[in-house]
């Protein structure tokens, strides 16, 4: 069987609800990422020969197949076909691992895998509220409403439900948020994002085109205080999870290249790091998101390695609860998590978050002269993919 490389990868900067990215439509600023993966490969259009697009909300503007949109929207050709996938918050996730499976089967040599939400143009739930006020039903059948009597999922509660379960406190909450902000100002001091981040025309829904390049995540609080952030009230009554432990309604697109020998040799260029392992794994959807630990665990085991072989972990930040959890749980070595901050500080734009997190995981692998980098999520209803590179 082939092997399955990335040989470019690249994200938009994350922009804030109603911010810097909310003029553009998401099939226009998905297409922008596909036009920067041929650009910085040199890789003729035609040799691409699928697009599989991560998207949570395919609703309005992100309906009709937005991969098929995307695509229509880049220079890529007619004759490019894509699809779009929903594993929710881990679709692009999915999709870099579909784009693998292809490759890895000798069935194609060329795919692009990305993701895209512009959560302010599809709001966060638009894909039950919208049909639900229609009068078009909800996604509870009754045969799940039995078996899970007590109503919808709620990621909400599954952060509040780890919190209590990994006895989390919160005033570790709010340190691991304050860190999220630190580290995450900090690689854009230094410049830890620019090879990662592709410079795209802001463009805002209320005052249009702004002249000038969005090229910094909009959501960083460069000024973050540990004061701030322990004076914001918790969600519920009685619980422990604020909004500053939430990771930020974001706008954004991300994308990887993905190609195995064949595809090497037709480019013409050297990979920039090889898949080791894949999968995906079912959890309780009512907790809803733990299912990371035991997907790691597992993932781990499969692929033969210790957790100490992997140099850089890149676990998504839905909730503080979550990495923190997953800390403990395994345990982990601190200083190798989300070492550039993770979706508290940088955002979580649903369904491109995948590919944002394998961006930002193969660019600091090669900062850093790492080896493996492992990345896993937390999704609705209870699941969580888990990728392990290798940097070459």
């Amino acid at each position: 069987m082939s092997e399955a490389f990335i040989v470019a990868a690249a994200r938009s900067a994350g922009g804030r609800r109603n911010g810097r990215l909310s003029g553009w439509h998401p099939a226009d600023l998905a297409a922008q990422v596909l036009n920067a993966l041929l650009e910085r490969t040199g890789a003729d259009p035609a040799l691409i020969e699928d697009v599989i697009m991560g998207c949570v909300s395919q609703i309005g503007e992100q309906s009709g197949n937005i991969a098929r949109n995307a695509v229509l929207a880049s220079r890529l050709p007619e004759s490019v076909p894509a699809t779009s996938v929903d594993r929710q918050c881990g679709s692009s996730q999915q999709a870099l691992h579909f784009a693998a499976q292809a490759v890895m089967s000798g069935s194609m040599d060329c795919v692009i895998a990305a993701g895209v939400e512009s959560m302010s143009r599809v709001p966060m739930g638009s894909p039950q509220v919208l049909p639900a006020e229609a009068g078009l039903g909800r996604y509870m059948s009754p045969v799940m409403q039995q078996r899970y009597p007590d109503g919808d999922f709620s990621q909400f509660l599954g952060a509040e439900l780890m919190a209590r379960k990994y006895r989390l406190t919160r005033d570790q909450l709010d340190a691991y948020a304050l860190v999220s902000h630190q580290r995450a100002a900090a690689a854009t001091r230094s410049g830890r994002f620019a090879g990662e981040i592709l410079p795209v025309p802001a463009r805002s829904a209320e005052a249009g085109a702004l002249d000038e390049a969005h090229t910094v995540d909009e959501g960083i609080r460069l000024d973050a205080s540990l004061a701030a952030i322990q004076g914001v009230r918790p969600l519920s009554e009685g619980g422990c999870i604020s909004a500053a432990h939430a990771s930020q309604v974001c706008d954004g697109a991300s994308g990887v290249l993905v190609v195995n020998e064949r595809g090497l040799q037709a480019l013409g260029v050297a990979p920039l790091a090889r898949v080791h392992h894949m999968s995906v794994m079912g959890h309780d959807p009512v907790i809803m998101l733990e299912a990371p630990i035991p997907a790691t665990q597992r993932a781990l085991q499969r692929a033969g390695l210790r957790l100490a072989d992997i140099d850089l972990y890149e676990v998504n930040e839905a909730f503080a609860s979550v990495p923190l959890a997953w800390l403990q749980a395994l345990p982990a070595d601190p200083a190798r998590l989300n070492v550039h901050g993770g979706a508290i500080a940088l955002g979580h734009p649903l369904g491109a978050s995948g590919t944002r997190l394998m961006a930002t995981l193969v660019h600091a692998l090669h900062q850093r002269q790492a080896r493996y980098g492992l990345q896993t999520m937390c999704e609705g209803g209870g699941m969580a993919n888990v990728t392990i590179i290798e940097r070459l």
